[in-house]
């Protein structure tokens, strides 16, 4: 049987059947008997990061593996190593991200500060960008801009996932880049909301105080792969797959849907703040 999913989802698969083979092996001493690094083999064990064949076949002697469970983790290594279109941008840091999205059956955000990735405009994105990172170098500013637009492919693909997004009415008001910029942006979120696999509600101002308080985005698949949660922040972004984190965080995600606008209303909102814009 061929296996056509994403090096992404064979890299998770990987890491659980590593990480329940440590069982109760603290990962600080597995790191040194195999001669790499305590995070190195969190990664791995994550899915964040692909497992050397050099590294399975060390963590195999370790754990006393049987040869055919060996030569199974030695092909998902093999599969897990293959790349897809975004290799060729150099340090995006979103490259597991964009693996799992790429296999998502349903990715359901909510975003606070800005007009949601898949909608953005290329001088949206790069305003936005830019604002984050005032001295980013033009040429890495360009390839963020690139990565993020090529991403944007996903939402007309075959098949694509459905998108459940919730994004804050401050997004909607907020100035990114001139007045002509926002105005095409919000042009731009009205063309593609009408899409049937996308569904936008906007979180009034009206709702008050909720548990919003940071955009998320919760990726959901058709395979037995578990759920995860994705968070960015300054600090380093955040991948939360525990039923716990999950639970919670869908928690959030009904709480702003039973608060928001009806995706009806929401676009009439967007439209009326668009039409302020005009000259």
């Amino acid at each position: 049987m061929t296996d056509d999913r994403s090096p992404w989802l064979v890299r998770r698969e990987l890491g659980r059947l590593l990480r329940d083979l440590r069982a109760n092996r603290k990962i600080r001493e597995v790191a040194e008997a195999v001669g790499v690094s305590g995070p190195t083999i969190s990664r791995i064990e994550t899915g964040a990061r692909p497992a050397t064949r050099r590294s399975v076949l060390a963590l195999c002697q370790l754990y006393g593996v049987e040869d055919s469970l060996r030569e199974q983790l030695l092909d998902l290594a093999d599969r897990a190593s293959q790349q897809g279109w975004w290799d060729r941008y150099e340090d995006i840091g979103i490259d597991y991200l964009i693996g799992l999205e790429t296999e998502a059956a349903r990715i359901s955000a909510y975003e606070l500060f800005l007009i949601p990735w898949m909608f953005q405009t290329r001088e949206y994105a790069r305003s936005a960008i830019r604002s984050a990172a005032p001295l980013m170098a033009d040429n890495v500013l360009d390839s963020r801009v690139e990565v993020r637009l090529t991403r944007q492919q996903l939402l007309t693909r075959a098949s694509p996932p459905s998108f459940q997004i919730l994004v804050d009415e401050s997004a909607i008001h907020r100035q990114v880049g001139s007045v002509e910029v926002l105005r095409h942006q919000l042009d731009r979120v009205v063309e593609l909301a009408a899409l049937p696999q996308i569904s936008l509600q906007v979180v009034p101002f009206s709702l008050g105080a909720h548990p919003g308080i940071s955009s998320f985005t919760l990726l959901e698949f058709m395979s037995s792969q578990p759920a995860t949660v994705y968070i960015e922040s300054t600090a380093g972004d955040l991948y939360l797959e525990r039923g716990a984190e999950i639970e919670r965080h869908k928690e959030y995600l009904g709480y702003l849907w039973a608060g928001a606008l009806d995706p009806d209303s929401s676009l009439r909102l967007v439209d009326g703040i668009r039409q302020k814009l005009d000259p």
